[in-house]
């Protein structure tokens, strides 16, 4: 964990230079020889940058297709450019937590009903990905924080996918479940640093 969140910081603050070190050089430098074998097996992760209690960007990854190091550096960089907020200022550093989510491989959910969904998930420790229509969004696990319960967390997830208020503004215990729609859930090993640089 400690590694994986310096490696992320390291990666933010590298970020603003002129030309920023190649994630395999970042690597070198901060990682301990003894986890090179583990950063370099495939895997999925999220990056989150947090100033206080205010979102600074979450950029992530749902397929394992990079090693582990180079998907953390990667999404790092990313995520001060998140185009839901402003760019991350050098000047904010010193005040940034960083947090880093690595995603267990992601597990079909069976099911034929919004009712049936509801009842398999796991408050505080399922994340959810929604599929369908050209559309897909997901939450981690951390987001059962803010929306405690399962209708809530669908709903929500609905909403930012950009489903029609028909299905996520309905009760959704009696709400069919929409053709072509697929969830898949994972978990996640989080580790969180109090400051990028």
């Amino acid at each position: 964990g400690a590694t994986l969140t310096a490696l992320a910081g390291g990666a933010v603050e590298t970020g603003f230079a002129p030309r920023p070190p190649h994630p395999a050089e970042l690597i070198e430098h901060l990682a301990p020889q003894s986890m090179l074998a583990a950063l370099s097996g495939l895997a999925a992760t999220f990056v989150t940058l947090e100033r206080g209690s205010r979102l600074r960007g979450c950029i992530g990854s749902l397929r394992a297709s990079r090693p582990l190091g180079f998907d953390v550096v990667r999404n790092a960089r990313l995520a001060t450019r998140d185009p839901r907020t402003a760019p991350v200022e050098p000047a904010e550093l010193p005040e940034l937590t960083v947090t880093v989510a690595v995603l267990s491989p992601a597990r079909p959910v069976a099911v034929d009903s919004f009712a049936a969904l509801l009842a398999r998930l796991r408050p505080g420790t399922d994340g959810l990905t929604l599929s369908g229509s050209g559309r897909r969004a997901t939450f981690l696990p951390s987001v059962w924080g803010s929306l405690g319960e399962p209708e809530r967390f669908v709903a929500a997830l609905l909403r930012k996918g950009g489903w029609p208020r028909t299905l996520w503004g309905a009760d959704l215990r009696s709400t069919g479940w929409p053709e072509g729609l697929t969830a898949e859930r994972y978990t996640t090993d989080v580790f969180i640093s109090r400051r990028a640089a």
